[in-house]
């Protein structure tokens, strides 16, 4: 089922959402060469307790998963698309990393992700960070009252095809309000004009991932959470939790 948020509910969102913007800007700002990702999960934490907010990461198990997942921020990095779980390893020079982090405050939820490189970049990487940007921000923009969730799926997706990238099978965004993940879901390639019809008061977390290889196929480690491609190719990813009003989409998780 569908809640539709009242406009005072969207505010609310606004303020976890602003959580989100600066524990991801902190993180992006410590990641440098040598830092280890469990410290990148650390600098998150401190901006929860500042905020007297809590995660909705921390000890999440969904019925994938083979334990609760550990940390507050989810840390992929190069051939890991999502859900890569912070550890002891040391970030390298042109290291190309996805960040994706969540908060609630006040019984609301809000969630976001996005990619940069470490040191030196690689051209490949910055066009797929970008496309993954690009794809974002055309999912948003199809995120207005009367249309449907295919037209946000086929915004997407048209973009990430057209780069020649790859979509992870059966991962996209999903509806976000006093949980992390409600109706309805959103996928990241689809028809136009198909789905649910898209009112005032549905709140979204839009998040399109790109595979640099072209395969939408991927594993999952030995840790049970993080996804790599099967060709070992690199991954990026874009998130922002936006709300759906009759003067056009909010991005509540805006940086």
């Amino acid at each position: 089922m569908v809640e539709l948020k009242t406009d005072t509910s969207i505010d609310a969102m606004y303020e976890a959402g602003q959580v989100v913007a600066r524990a991801l800007t902190a993180a992006q700002k410590a990641a440098d060469v040598g830092v280890s990702l469990l410290e990148l999960d650390e600098v998150a934490r401190g901006v929860l307790r500042e905020a007297g907010a809590t995660s909705p990461f921390l000890g999440y198990r969904p019925s994938f998963a083979p334990t609760p997942f550990p940390a507050v921020l989810c840390v992929s990095v190069n051939d890991a698309i999502v859900h890569g779980v912070p550890d002891r390893y040391r970030l390298r020079d042109g290291d190309l990393v996805s960040i994706d982090f969540g908060a609630e405050l006040g019984g609301w939820v809000g969630d976001s992700a996005l990619s940069f490189v470490v040191g030196t970049p690689r051209a490949a990487d910055l066009r797929l960070i970008e496309t993954a940007e690009r794809a974002l921000q055309a999912g948003i923009e199809a995120a207005v009252v009367g249309n449907r969730i295919g037209d946000i799926a086929h915004a997407i997706g048209t973009i990430c095809r057209g780069a020649g990238y790859g979509i992870p099978d059966g991962f996209g965004g999903h509806g976000i309000g006093r949980r992390m993940h409600e109706d309805p879901g959103v996928p990241n390639e689809g028809r136009p004009g198909r789905g649910m019809r898209l009112r005032h008061g549905m709140v979204l977390a839009i998040e399109p991932m790109v595979v640099a290889g072209g395969g939408d196929d991927f594993h999952a480690a030995p840790d049970g959470w993080t996804l790599k491609t099967n060709d070992g190719s690199r991954a990026a990813h874009a998130e922002h939790t936006v709300a759906i009003t009759d003067s056009g989409p909010r991005i509540l998780t805006a940086r």
